[in-house]
């Protein structure tokens, strides 16, 4: 087919529709390298048609000839790229440019971009404009990529957010003086307090800077993006960091909007915020030294807040390997922050479900244990917790084994663990026999005083086994996600 279109272009006939269902089936890999054949280096048909008098004929003739990968054309497109008059024409150029090596273009493209960065264009030509913008800046960071900046306000004292559980944020807040804490729905806030003070915490999930004075009123994302730049923001990013800007960025949206409405209203705001700023950020996809994140707040108005990826975090370093199911370590870190009270030092551990490791070591992080045993079924994950706490530099002795067909020569001061949940293919019905199966072999491998340290989703199943058990009471027990109700249960053992 594709010879049938080509002639058709050739021959005038339909050529807008017939270079289009070209260029689609040129998008099959076996397809283009039969039309590089047939065309045999000759692109003259095609390089006419960038001056056909239909934009849209000028755009697929671009995009094809890009497809070709010869770098003779180069020049061909270059030349009718800056020719181009047509706004939604001329991005294509670049996208055919792009499939090309364009290095001996890039300071004319340099300066071009740098051009539209100072024109402000009439409203009906600002989205090409943008579009054009957004490639220009893509093609010269693929060859020019940004110096990183590195991070260096560990002791500067600034006033932070950190997202904690929202069930159990009182167990982050007690780890500060109280004068600096006031809790918030989703997290809480860390008033005036060195940076290398609140790192060493392993209950938290995100550290976020808050842009002090700047809630943002307006929807609008153009006015949005104007506000982000107006100083505030990369005044503090200057702070905190060696080197001059541009600085590379994304922005995350927290809002009411429908889902498939944020990109383009995301683009709106960085395309306002860049032009505003006149080339001191970069919006990437990769490789972004910070987040810009915006927070809806019920009465519509926006706060916005910084997250730094330049930040050493070194709390998790140990987790090199998971899998899907793995239990993420700052939950791990929570419920051994949560069950202290209850830890016994130099304790022999078993985790029955150990997966890659994660609660063994945040355990033994939260108190010092003497002798550790992870106990899993699957062979990966046994694996992977073994490089995990290698990296830790701990001892835990792990068994890839049925945890009921297990046996010991001296019995446990603790079990902890996260119960395995229910999934396709474990059913709510399996995941009960194995809670049952639990409760009644837990016993024979516990001290006559003992304690369980029990991560789960399935809350009812816990109180069921114990019921059933009489030598089992809990403790005291912690709500997790009141949603899907997981809790952590502290569970006392006497025989």
């Amino acid at each position: 087919m594709i010879k049938e279109y080509y002639e058709k272009v050739c021959a005038g006939e339909d050529v807008r529709r017939n270079l289009i269902l070209l260029r689609s089936a040129l998008a099959d890999e076996k397809e283009k390298r039969s039309f590089a054949y047939l065309l045999a280096g000759d692109f003259t048909g095609l390089i006419q048609l960038l001056e056909h008098e239909d934009p849209k004929v000028r755009k697929n003739a671009a995009l094809i000839l890009g497809k070709m990968e010869s770098e003779d054309l180069l020049p061909v497109l270059f030349d009718a790229y800056k020719k181009e008059e047509t706004l939604f024409v001329r991005p294509d150029y670049l996208q055919a440019m792009m499939e090309l090596d364009y290095q001996p273009c890039l300071p004319a493209l340099k300066k071009q971009l740098s051009l539209l960065r100072e024109t402000d264009p009439e409203s009906e030509g600002k989205k090409h404009r943008n579009e054009e913008i957004r490639l220009l800046q893509q093609m010269v960071l693929r060859y020019e990529p940004p110096a990183r900046h590195r991070f260096v306000g560990y002791d500067c004292r600034k006033t932070v957010i950190l997202t904690v559980n929202r069930c159990q944020r009182e167990a982050t807040a007690s780890q500060f003086p109280t004068e600096k804490v006031t809790l918030l729905q989703g997290g809480i806030r860390i008033k005036e307090t060195a940076l290398e003070d609140i790192l060493p915490v392993r209950t938290y999930n995100d550290l976020l800077f808050p842009l002090e004075g700047a809630v943002i009123p307006s929807a609008a994302p153009e006015e949005i993006g104007k506000i982000l730049a107006d100083g505030r923001l990369l005044s503090l990013v200057q702070d905190l960091h060696e080197g001059v800007p541009p600085f590379c960025y994304r922005i995350e949206l927290k809002s009411t909007l429908a889902p498939d409405k944020k990109g383009a209203f995301i683009r709106r705001i960085s395309d306002s915020f860049e032009q505003s700023s006149r080339g001191m950020w970069i919006n990437t996809t990769s490789g972004y030294e910070l987040e810009i994140r915006l927070l809806q707040r019920k009465d519509g108005t926006y706060l916005p807040m910084v997250k730094f990826f330049t930040i050493r975090d070194r709390r998790f370093r140990y987790r090199k390997e998971y899998t899907a199911a793995s239990m993420s370590p700052v939950n791990a870190a929570l419920a051994a922050r949560l069950a202290r009270p209850y830890l016994k030092k130099d304790a022999q551990i078993l985790d029955p479900f150990c997966g890659v490791g994660t609660m063994l070591i945040e355990r033994n992080y939260a108190v010092r244990a003497r002798t550790m045993y992870g106990i899993d079924t699957f062979g990966e994950a046994i694996e992977k917790a073994r490089v995990n706490t290698s990296i830790a530099g701990m001892t835990i002795n792990y068994i890839n084994r049925d945890f009921f067909a297990f046996t010991h020569e001296y019995p446990f001061d603790e079990i902890i663990t996260e119960f395995p949940q229910v999934t396709q293919s474990t059913p709510r019905t399996r995941i009960r026999e194995l809670y049952e199966k639990f409760f009644d072999h837990a016993g024979s491998l516990l001290k006559s005083e003992a304690v369980m340290i029990l991560y789960s989703s399935e809350p009812s199943f816990v109180r069921d086994g114990i019921k059933k058990h009489p030598e089992c009471r809990i403790k005291e027990s912690f709500v997790l996600n009141e949603r899907n109700e997981t809790t952590l249960f502290v569970i006392e053992v006497r025989k």
